[in-house]
């Protein structure tokens, strides 16, 4: 019995500190720009904030992004500058966490860009 409350304690504790490496530990940092052609707060049950700029002439050349919803001035800032160049501030997670958005790439500063 000993053994198996042990097992699981150590079970909750790695639990825990894999998905705290994966929330805190950020993989790479960033800078994009291109015209945003989409923004908009999705989900049935988790509504997250999804968005996508355009990068070139193709569809092949777009980013898509995600903000969370702590978020508020990069929010606004989306919403504001719907159609324009912009400059996009990121950082990019492991893994994708459903809860906060679709992709592994989450903004965190917004800039009006000129053409």
């Amino acid at each position: 019995m000993k053994f198996l409350i042990k097992s699981i304690i150590v079970l909750l504790i790695l639990a825990a500190g894999i998905f705290s490496f994966m929330y805190f530990v950020h993989y790479s940092e960033g800078v994009r720009a291109g015209k945003l052609v989409k923004f908009s707060n999705k989900g049935v049950i988790f509504k997250t904030w999804e968005g996508e700029i355009s990068q070139g002439v193709s569809d092949a050349q777009t980013f898509t992004f995600s903000v969370e919803d702590g978020e508020e001035q990069a929010i606004k800032d989306l919403n504001r500058l719907q159609g324009k160049f912009v400059k996009l501030y990121y950082f990019e997670r492991y893994k994708t966490m459903f809860w906060l958005g679709d992709t592994k790439y989450f903004i965190t500063k917004v800039e009006e860009e000129n053409e």
